[in-house]
């Protein structure tokens, strides 16, 4: 490796004042998971909302979760390069679009290949209106999603309404991406699943909905969560288009073409939501619809940030809206109510918690909240339902909320930069 290299890679992973976050090694992210599993199968047990861990339920949540995992993968590639891209949702409404038109006509995976280069141009035009012209990026997001927008809806007049089985807000149906499902195995864990027992049945319920009915998609969209962790954190290339977001005045004076850098990272998270959007339109429903994403590059955003700006954390942000959202669609207003029993249950550890660290308002705080929640889990049996088609939005604030305190963003993550800034 280089010396400018090597001096980037010291000044980017060097520890941080007052001490860095502790590694979560494979032994204890297991023993956190089976410890949610547990507080899942007690409230399932408690609820008698058996539908909550089904397999139905994971793998709604699952194909829920992927789009919104795809917004908040490109939102990490080009916040990591220090470009704020709030026009997540705009470059998915592009490859809704993009991915549906070319999906009906040459088949789904030429969509998703088109849905990827619409994706993609958004993105270059969000680095050449911040990057090149330094324009806000909050107001080029913005404006970027607000063209996506009119953009669609005036191409699919003469589109869509002018092909067998589409109109103006709708796309004709698009061929199916195959599906896998493991024969035997997903009968077994089905079966297993559907004896309810503690904690065997809800386990088996996890698994069999990653084994059953799983798009091809679904894999690559998988693997590009781990293939992103490999190339920004174990590569050079990686290292110089962090350095760019960390400090690109250093990152420059050592050599490295910060412009590149940008354009490249904007680039590609403009190709990931894209991809998000083509999901969504030939995978989720097989069609494309006016309005289908619904906010979740927004929410894409939010599983980003919840993440900490790393993969994994991403991932979990997006299966936790994904889940939520799945318990919306299926079963409705009883497993939401469950879920306040979950949250009170939370909430009183927090409390525990923060007894212990000695923060006696916050512990009072989440000590009331989750009083409360208990009343009022006891004294219903439902939820309205506009308490339920709110829930996935409600998740999303919570969480952004009680793990604010936690977050590092990368340090010129949105600051204006021009060539030559540090001479």
């Amino acid at each position: 490796m280089s010396e400018s290299t090597s001096t980037v890679s010291a000044a980017a992973t060097a520890p941080k004042k007052g001490g860095g976050r502790r590694k979560l090694f494979l032994p204890v992210i297991l023993l956190i998971i089976a410890g949610g599993l547990l507080l899942f199968s007690l409230v399932r047990v408690i609820s008698g909302a058996n539908d909550l861990t089904s397999v139905g339920q994971v793998a709604g949540a699952l194909q829920l979760a992927v789009p919104i995992g795809l917004a908040g993968l490109g939102g990490l590639w080009s916040e990591r390069a220090g470009v704020v891209n709030i026009g997540l949702e705009g470059m998915m409404i592009l490859g809704t679009f993009f991915g549906a038109w070319a999906g009906y006509q040459w088949g789904p995976w030429t969509g998703v290949l088109l849905g990827i280069v619409g994706g993609a141009l958004g993105g270059l035009l969000h680095a050449i209106i911040t990057v090149t012209f330094n324009v806000n990026h909050i107001v080029s997001g913005v404006a970027i999603t607000i063209l996506a927008t009119g953009l669609t809806r005036y191409l699919a007049n003469f589109t869509f309404a002018e092909a067998e089985g589409g109109s103006s807000k709708q796309s004709p149906r698009i061929d199916a991406i195959d599906r896998i499902t493991i024969p035997g195995l997903s009968d077994g864990l089905a079966d297993l699943q559907a004896k309810h027992w503690f904690f065997i049945s809800d386990l088996a319920g996890v698994l069999g909905g990653l084994v059953t009915g799983l798009s091809l998609l679904t894999v690559v969209a998988l693997l590009l969560i781990p293939a992103t962790w490999w190339i920004l954190w174990r590569t050079a290339f990686g290292l110089r288009l962090r350095s760019c977001g960390e400090n690109p005045i250093a990152a420059e004076s050592l050599g490295v073409n910060v412009y590149k850098y940008k354009y490249i990272a904007v680039t590609v998270s403009g190709a990931l939501a894209g991809l998000g959007g083509a999901f969504l339109a030939i995978v989720s429903t097989g069609i494309y619809q006016e309005g289908q994403t619904g906010g979740r590059g927004y929410i894409g955003l939010a599983a980003m940030i919840f993440g900490n700006w790393m993969p994994g954390g991403m991932a979990l942000g997006a299966g936790l809206f994904g889940f939520t959202d799945s318990l919306k669609l299926r079963g409705g207003a009883e497993n939401v109510h469950a879920m306040l029993l979950l949250l009170a249950i939370l909430l009183v550890a927090m409390a525990v918690w923060q007894l212990y660290k000695k923060k006696y308002l916050n512990a009072a705080i989440a000590a009331v909240v989750s009083a409360g929640l208990f009343v009022w889990y006891a004294g219903t049996d439902k939820l309205p339902s506009q308490f339920v088609d709110a829930a996935p939005y409600v998740t999303t604030l919570l969480v952004l909320a009680l793990s604010a305190q936690r977050l590092r963003m990368p340090k010129a993550d949105g600051m204006p930069y021009k060539k030559g800034q540090g001479k």
